[in-house]
């Protein structure tokens, strides 16, 4: 999947959250409820994957990298305070969308004020 194919997906399914915003952080497309939640990260300092940084609940690092270390893993920088990277670009034809989308609601749910979390709830 092209990478610009790639971020508008993922961006697609950033802004569907309440209140999630969208800017440049760190040379990278991100996305914030009130702090960030999500960024897409493109083969960063010349790691060869296209992928996603989320923060994640306590112990779902540690719990998807171990079941799956080909598509998770601990990402830089972050990875010391539980966020959870995830490469879009190891399935032929793109990612689980289903599995994207997972991913990025929790840790949206995470980071969002518990109104805003709520909300989800309400909405399905």
């Amino acid at each position: 999947m092209d990478p610009d194919e790639l971020v508008e997906r993922l961006r697609q399914v950033c802004l569907a959250l309440p209140e999630t915003t969208e800017k440049i952080s760190h040379g990278s497309p991100s996305w914030f409820v009130r702090k960030m939640f999500v960024s897409y990260v493109a083969y960063h300092h010349g790691d060869e994957h296209l992928a996603l940084w989320a923060a994640a609940p306590e112990g779902a690092q540690e719990e998807m990298v171990t079941a799956d270390p080909e598509r998770f893993f601990v990402p830089p920088y972050v990875g010391h305070r539980g966020w959870l990277g995830l490469r879009l670009d190891v399935e032929p034809g793109g990612p689980d969308w289903d599995e994207v989308r997972e991913v990025v609601t929790d840790a949206y749910r995470h980071i969002a004020p518990r109104r805003l979390a709520a909300r989800l709830d309400q909405d399905a």
